[in-house]
């Protein structure tokens, strides 16, 4: 069902390193049920769980989990296409910064080999 509150904008985002489900709730406007179950679906959202299998939020996860959101309730994706979209975006960041690598090393072994020239 879509949120009847439409474009609304979250609170920011404290200047914490861990998050409880609690507050990642009200960042995020999503119940934590939801959140729970939302870890199932989306391998990308792992929060780090100590003692008495207590979740814990970093910036990152919540921030995620703010896409994840837009993306099912905003944009009318199912949990299968938002999982999909996810994941697409993951992996063309990771080829844009591979390739940005491979640039960059490869300008540096054509330093090293000019020096060697000389």
């Amino acid at each position: 069902m879509l949120d009847a509150g439409g474009n609304r904008e979250f609170p920011p985002i404290p200047a914490k390193r861990y998050f409880t489900i609690g507050e990642v709730s009200e960042l995020c406007d999503v119940k934590p049920h939801v959140l729970r179950y939302w870890e199932t679906e989306f391998p990308s959202l792992k929060p780090v769980k100590r003692r008495g299998n207590r979740r814990y939020y970093q910036r990152h996860d919540v921030l995620t989990i703010r896409q994840i959101r837009d993306l099912l309730y905003e944009q009318g994706y199912t949990i299968t296409g938002a999982r999909q979209r996810l994941e697409g975006e993951t992996g063309r960041n990771e080829a844009a910064i591979s390739t940005q690598i491979v640039r960059q090393v490869r300008m540096e072994l054509e330093e090293v080999l000019q020096l060697l020239r000389r």
